[in-house]
């Protein structure tokens, strides 16, 4: 077949088709590039300011700010070491909690609830993200803790030879032990933030359960899974992503808890890994405690334990934005 050349030839070339943008759409996209670049901004401003404030302390401290369990700024002995493994503890018992809740409720509203049950449990979940922090910290401190105590004690004697479940002082199925060395522990707190970081996490895993595609979920009915069956099958593995993403951002939530934390724990300056004693303490929670009376130094001392939190919810914070974001678009299922 002869080469078609010249004009002819011209009319041939694949063409992209351009999408009219009229005025209102250019305007909303300034708006949209102004309001994405200004969130930026911002971010990148509370560094720097927490940066420049911290610059003092860290001059003095160096490295070793990162390694020191005290906390006295003014002769300047002070680090980080214990405050952010209190800090990651709480989180971490929080998450290890909220999670098969999280997961539990958010199936149970997309997949099993009527559907007119299912909008008054949506805003009952939604309703426990608006419930004031102090409110949880007073109710985990008069009402929680002295239900706990027997808990923390049971998993002390059992599980006593984990040394997370270690309680110093103690022995088990002694009758005659304190029960002081129980409260304003790590655990105590985790149970408080676990319910306030589960309505984030549900929301989020909600949402991609509800997105798993029906044809899939018929699919698996027809070859004869039961209601589990489907779950497991379809829905649990297209919302892996959402798992993960909602996970990640009750832990960033948890990480940055103050005043509920604040109002349980018993502060303490030392590496503390045993969840159940009495005991803790958190960034957040220190910078509380210490903002109304610390001198100069000590609140550039402040400003460097708030830079720490910083980097590491926003850490936390962006890997599970990009992970809930895959999660939303190309998810698979197993069938």
């Amino acid at each position: 077949m002869p080469e078609v050349t010249g004009p002819e030839a011209a009319d041939d070339v694949p063409r992209r088709p351009a999408a009219g943008r009229g005025f209102g759409d250019r305007v909303f996209q300034v708006q949209l590039t102004a309001a994405g670049v200004a969130v930026l901004a911002l971010m990148a401003g509370v560094g720097l300011f927490l940066l420049l404030k911290a610059g003092q302390a860290l001059r003095v401290m160096g490295p070793s700010f990162l390694t020191t369990e005290e906390w006295q700024p003014d002769v300047h002995q002070f680090g980080i070491a214990a405050i952010i493994t209190g800090t990651l503890l709480i989180a971490l018992v929080a998450v290890a909690l909220s999670v098969p809740l999280a997961i539990g409720t958010a199936l149970f509203i997309s997949d099993v609830a009527p559907r007119r049950l299912r909008y008054t449990l949506i805003t009952l979940v939604d309703l426990m993200a608006a419930v004031p922090s102090v409110v949880y910290g007073l109710w985990g401190l008069f009402f929680l803790q002295q239900h706990v105590i027997g808990l923390s004690r049971w998993l002390s004697d059992w599980l006593g030879w984990i040394p997370l479940f270690t309680v110093d002082g103690t022995h088990p199925g002694d009758p005659l032990a304190t029960e002081s060395v129980y409260t304003a522990s790590t655990f105590i707190a985790g149970i408080v933030v676990a319910l306030m970081v589960t309505p984030i996490q549900c929301s989020v895993m909600r949402e991609v359960f509800a997105q798993a595609p029906a044809g899939e979920r018929e699919g698996a009915y027809a070859l004869g899974a039961t209601r589990w069956g489907m779950i497991r099958a379809v829905v649990l593995p297209y919302g892996k992503g959402g798992i993960i993403g909602g996970t990640m951002l009750g832990l960033g939530r948890a990480l940055g808890e103050t005043i509920a934390v604040y109002l349980i724990i018993s502060p303490v300056f030392v590496i503390q890994p045993h969840i159940l004693q009495t005991g803790s303490n958190s960034v957040s929670s220190l910078i509380a405690l210490h903002y109304g009376d610390a001198s100069p130094f000590g609140m550039s001392a402040l400003m460097a334990a708030g830079l720490t939190l910083f980097l590491l919810t926003l850490a936390v914070n962006f890997t599970a934005s990009s992970i809930a974001a895959r999660s939303r678009s190309g998810a698979q299922s197993d069938v």
